[in-house]
């Protein structure tokens, strides 16, 4: 595991790595490198070079040509690189060959996701629930550099012998370990189903959205919590609940971990109790960084992975968060437009351009900025409407009120 405390004092320096392919071309492939920037940057990694090479596929054995390999490889030596990480999963075969010819610890998306959860879980569950994924995920990929149980080696020790062996202790340790966390995680999930069944009695709703949207600073608007809220993706991890009243009609309102393409399928399993908090809403707040060039896209892997944990059913309101920012950056484009040709010139989106494909039945869109305070009371005017309706199923008896700010 890259040493998260140790690199606050001292930052280390990362090689990203990608592969243009035909389902992914070259401007989605360094947007997408971005990200995983800014993913490293969350755990104090910089990002020293960027490579990406075109392939039809990736390499089995290296994930990227020979050529390409022989150039980064000369290059982490002269810089002192100390990790390098890949945009996309790797083979267990493929993480051994690189760690073998490029002598540094390597990483691919999914490790490091699972990293940053390590450093950002708080509660004993969620720590569990990562630790977990990170143990399934790593054991078949075990090398030399990550004996005794990831402490770094250098990459020095020769092939066979001593250091085979040492690897198959750390497997069957590490399989121990996954035996241990997973009878601590079920004691846990049946204390969380506990708490969520005393809940029953009120409407619940839940926050959801790719990651760093807003979605803890909105949360923090509408309960006067303080959930913690940072510019850094996955700053929430373990789900906050907190009880919010509107007019006088109450319900639950939950904050959870933010989603991101290419989320590790076996964080997910591991995150179930987690997502039961999604699964088992009433309503969902979905969020949404209007600002975000790629807003549509974090829209659909929102999506997706509802419908994968059997979530995508339900009452939602479409929250377009940032509404100023997206306001400022159509305006600068209209003023800038003649500085493009007509091959590259920007489309300019209005507010109706952003709702075509989500007007749909069950979907209530609205647009604000939770940071300026724009439209949070007409969302706590829909949302009124919205909870009023599931409230008064569960108590027809209950004193029906208009909505008052």
């Amino acid at each position: 595991m890259i040493d998260i405390k140790a690199s606050q004092e001292k930052k280390e320096k990362a090689v990203l790595v990608a592969v243009i392919t035909k389902e992914q071309n070259q401007s989605k492939t360094h947007e997408y490198l971005g990200e995983l920037a800014f993913l490293a940057s969350t755990i104090n990694i910089d990002t020293e070079k960027i490579y990406t090479q075109k392939l039809d596929k990736p390499d089995k054995r290296t994930f990227i040509g020979k050529g390409k390999l022989e150039e980064i490889q000369i290059y982490v030596k002269d810089n002192e690189i100390d990790v390098i990480i890949f945009d996309d999963d790797l083979s267990p075969s493929q993480v051994r060959n690189l760690e073998n010819e490029l002598k540094v610890k390597i990483y691919d998306r999914s490790l490091l996701i699972l990293d940053i959860f390590l450093f950002r879980a708080q509660t004993a569950q969620a720590k569990t629930q990562v630790e977990l994924a990170r143990s399934q995920y790593l054991l078949p990929r075990l090398t030399r550099m990550w004996t005794h149980l990831e402490r770094q080696r250098g990459g020095t020790s020769t092939r066979g012998g001593a250091g085979e062996k040492e690897i198959e202790t750390d497997r069957r340790i590490i399989r121990d370990k996954i035996t241990r966390l997973k009878q601590k995680l079920e004691k846990i999930d049946k204390q969380s189903l506990t708490q969520r069944k005393g809940r029953d009695q009120l409407v619940r709703v839940s926050l959801v959205g790719y990651t760093n949207v807003g979605k803890s600073t909105l949360m923090n608007l509408m309960t006067k919590a303080e959930v913690f809220a940072e510019n850094k993706l996955f700053a929430t991890v373990d789900s906050t609940v907190r009880k919010v009243v509107i007019s006088t009609i109450p319900f639950l309102l939950t904050d959870t971990v933010g989603f991101i393409r290419k989320l590790p399928h076996g964080l997910i399993e591991c995150f179930k109790s987690t997502l039961d908090e999604v699964r088992e809403a009433d309503i969902l707040v979905h969020v949404v960084d209007l600002s975000h060039d790629s807003f549509q896209d974090h829209i659909k892997v929102v999506n997706n992975t509802l419908k994968e944990i059997k979530a995508d059913n339900k009452p939602t309101v479409l929250v377009f968060n940032k509404l100023d920012a997206f306001e400022e950056k159509q305006e600068e484009l209209l003023q800038n437009l003649d500085e493009f040709s007509e091959e590259e010139s920007p489309e300019i989106m209005s507010l109706d351009d952003v709702l075509k494909g989500h007007t749909k039945e069950n979907i209530f869109p609205i647009f604000i900025s939770a940071k300026h305070k724009i439209g949070i009371t007409e969302l706590r005017r829909l949302l009124f409407d919205i909870v009023s309706k599931k409230h008064y199923t569960i108590f027809p008896n209950f004193l029906k009120t208009d909505f008052y700010e």
